[in-house]
């Protein structure tokens, strides 16, 4: 890939403060792109109103700042594209790949969607959401970290929704428009969306955009192996002093950088050495007891 040609992208959702996993996923893509020659950009998911949490969004904007993580180009609020998310429904719609479905969750069974709508509504409902028909081949992708991929959507999941009930455009389908919108070459996160890549890659196709590259990091875990999350309660990036953050996130990475410098040094040191070939498959823990970010290799 010529230098200058790369785009990457950190996407976090406004629904809690950055934590350790986000900042590793933050410090993966932002190197990611700089070993390229390339731009790196932050986009805010602000896709789900009902889950954001006030003033996240902006905290962790200045987090990001804390640690020196600088958008190449403005910031991007994913909120304000809807009319682009809607135009790729309608484009979906036009190919006959959509379908009203009026099932509510708790009428589901557990595992892939059964088809209950697919051809046509069961009399005296209505359709709430707008599901996509998937295709009965696999579909295959090299992760840049986990190695080959191969998942049939049927089998998995089935026709997913790209619409809620609640109009809300789904993420599986706003991401895939955006990243094609911003150039994205390679996609760089947690392994915790590895399952939903899938899907994008089919939209992506159905809708004739490019596939860009994968690259799913380790997660990190919490000392009972639980996965970080906002959803837990992880403790946010911005109680921990930047230069042990970024550090313990390196060496998740694969990268330990030497003890010794200021936060200028440490991100001079991650720019020289950084190499996507030695960031392992899975992570272990990486806070202790006290709170305080440490690394343990999985």
């Amino acid at each position: 890939m010529p230098r200058g040609s790369y785009t990457g992208r950190f996407a976090p959702s406004p629904t809690g403060d950055l934590h350790f996993g986000s900042l590793v996923a933050a410090v993966g893509s932002f190197l990611q792109a700089r070993a390229h020659g390339g731009r790196w950009l932050v986009r805010i998911e602000d896709l789900d109103p009902p889950r954001e949490v006030p003033g996240s969004a902006e905290r962790i904007l200045e987090d990001l700042e804390r640690f020196q993580l600088s958008p190449d180009e403005t910031v991007v609020w994913q909120g304000t594209r809807r009319a682009a998310h809607e135009a790729a429904l309608d484009q979906l719609a036009a190919a006959g790949l959509l379908f009203p479905c009026a099932c509510t969750r708790a009428e589901l069974p557990p595992g892939p969607y059964p088809g209950t709508c697919r051809e046509g509504l069961p009399p005296g409902r209505k359709g709430r959401a707008l599901r996509v028909r998937v295709p009965g081949d696999p579909i295959r992708f090299v992760d840049g970290v986990q190695g080959p991929v191969s998942e049939s959507l049927a089998e998995c999941c089935g026709d997913f929704v790209v619409r809620r009930a609640d109009g809300l455009v789904a993420y599986q389908l706003a991401v895939v428009v955006d990243d094609a919108w911003q150039g994205v070459t390679e996609i760089v996160r947690g392994a915790d969306l590895l399952d939903s890549t899938p899907r994008q890659v089919f939209l992506q196709r159905a809708l004739g955009l490019p596939t860009p590259s994968y690259l799913h990091l380790p997660l990190a875990r919490d000392p009972e192996g639980r996965k970080l999350s906002k959803s837990l309660g992880a403790d946010p990036v911005r109680s921990m002093p930047p230069l042990d953050a970024l550090g313990a996130a390196l060496a998740f990475l694969g990268h330990a950088p030497p003890p010794h410098g200021d936060l200028e040094a440490r991100w001079a040191w991650a720019r020289e050495h950084w190499d996507a070939g030695r960031v392992p498959r899975e992570g272990g823990a990486v806070f202790g007891a006290d709170g305080q970010a440490v690394y343990s290799p999985a």
